[in-house]
């Protein structure tokens, strides 16, 4: 996830997916993590992406939403921490790459409590419609082709089709779910940034912007937390959320973004109401209309239609 980088600490030159190396240092170069196709990592995170938001909804009444927030975010950095060395990470980097990573933590800080706050008030429908509406513009900006432009108006499509986007008298939820999808729009930018600059790989600048993320959550939810750590069972379910919510779909965006442009890892974010849908089969017996197969079948093949373009990070 770094650039072909001449010196230590380069600037953020934006390069080819092609010329773009492997997310992960040493050995790890030539494992699962190069020889699987990063659209494989994306279908992974997509998985993901729900399944800790729809057990995190479960511990609120529990730890409150902002204390879900810190534990999540906390069980992620703690995680990251021995096996990244985000200390290392900020000592080696240099002035312009630590600023990255300070602000993809505090990206991933403020995110993560706005997408809780929003889903305490709003249907998880509307927050996914909602921070779609950021994609779509990244999506846009990278199009460079009429193919891609139908690409993505397909996707669209399908994507309207499966989420009831409506309008809701809750304006405090509003204000939280546009913020979360402004954030999540900084995310992809600053996530692709991170996985091509300086910063040892991809998986270690994640790493280091996690901690900087803890340090952020840790004073606004720390209070609310307190109770899962006297209640064994309730620290272990929000351990599994921060694990579901804050690990694998975040490790594995990086080994998407590391080989994916940015334009079309934004587009193909149109898959997450078709896993949201998915899961809904699976885990709650929620059998989808005929209205949302088609809307399915249309992001599906949105996705495959669009053509790959290289752009700049």
């Amino acid at each position: 996830m770094d650039d072909p980088r001449q010196a230590p600490h380069s600037s953020f030159t934006a390069v080819s997916p092609t010329a773009v190396r492997p997310a992960l240092a040493g050995p790890a170069r030539t494992g699962l993590a190069t020889r699987l196709p990063p659209h494989l990592w994306f279908a992974v995170s997509a998985v993901f992406h729900y399944l800790g938001p729809a057990f995190a909804v479960l511990l609120f009444p529990h730890v409150g939403v902002l204390g879900m927030a810190c534990l999540r975010i906390a069980t992620a950095a703690l995680i990251f921490a021995p096996l990244t060395r985000p200390w290392r990470t900020f000592a080696r980097a240099g002035p312009r790459t630590r600023l990255l990573l300070i602000a993809f933590g505090a990206c991933l800080a403020v995110m993560n409590c706005s997408f809780y706050l929003a889903l305490d008030r709003l249907p998880i429908s509307l927050v996914a419609a909602i921070e779609f509406v950021g994609t779509i513009g990244i999506a846009l900006v990278g199009l460079r082709s009429a193919r891609n432009l139908a690409a993505l108006a397909i996707a669209v499509t399908g994507t309207l089709l499966l989420i009831d986007v409506k309008w809701s008298s809750d304006p405090v939820g509003l204000f939280w779910s546009f913020l979360n999808g402004a954030l999540f729009v900084g995310y992809i930018v600053l996530g692709h940034r991170v996985a091509r600059a300086g910063a040892g790989d991809g998986i270690a600048g994640l790493g280091a912007a996690m901690a900087v993320a803890f340090v952020v959550v840790l004073p606004i939810g720390v209070t609310d937390a307190l109770p899962a750590f006297f209640s064994p069972p309730l620290l272990i379910a929000a351990i599994g959320v921060g694990i579901c919510s804050s690990v694998i779909p975040y490790i594995c965006d990086q080994l998407a973004m590391a080989r994916l442009p940015r334009a079309s890892f934004a587009l193909m974010q149109s898959l997450l109401p078709v896993t949201a849908t998915l899961i809904g089969i699976v885990v709650l017996r929620q059998i989808p209309g005929p209205t949302d197969c088609l809307g399915i079948a249309l992001v599906v093949a949105g996705v495959a239609f669009h053509k790959p373009v290289a752009d700049r990070a």
